[in-house]
């Protein structure tokens, strides 16, 4: 059985745009790079031809990827939830139980997580305790620097 991939339509979005991008230009670049390279002449010593069919890899690695994961998409639009429960593509407020710092964060999939734009992978610590809560519940989660507790102040679906 294939394993479903959950992610939000943005997240789909962005990487159909990649992968968009990865075979239209970057795949054609780095074909003109290689060649270009080769007119160089002695391939053994040509530092540039080696770097081109190691981006040429990497794209390819990539290319393939990306077609895997959007094949095995299962899109989750969270503005079509409700609810009072924690669940995929919520949008949660927290405050730290000890200095009441609060952090907003949505919960998407693995591949479109990026916790500096307060995207939280499903798969993370915090996630998973998340998942199933409510407004007003606490939760402790280990992190490398120790335990930290979080109330859960706000949940929206958007």
């Amino acid at each position: 059985m294939v394993e479903k991939v959950p992610m939000t339509p943005v997240g789909l979005k962005n990487l159909e745009d990649e992968l968009r991008q990865l075979k239209n230009f970057e795949r054609r670049a780095v074909i003109r790079a290689i060649a270009e390279a080769r007119e160089h002449g002695d391939l053994s010593e040509n530092a540039e031809y080696t770097a081109a069919r190691e981006r040429q890899s990497f794209i390819e690695g990539r290319i393939t990827e990306l077609e895997d994961i959007i094949g095995r998409a299962q899109v989750i639009d969270a503005s079509q939830l409700s609810g009072d429960t924690i669940r995929f593509g919520a949008t949660v407020t927290l405050a730290d139980e000890d200095n009441d710092e609060e952090s907003v964060y949505q919960i998407v999939g693995l591949h479109e997580a990026d916790i500096k734009s307060g995207r939280l992978s499903i798969h993370s610590p915090l996630a998973r305790a998340l998942i199933g809560k409510s407004v007003g519940d606490s939760v402790e989660v280990s992190t490398p620097g120790g335990s930290k507790s979080y109330e859960i102040v706000a949940l929206r679906f958007c």
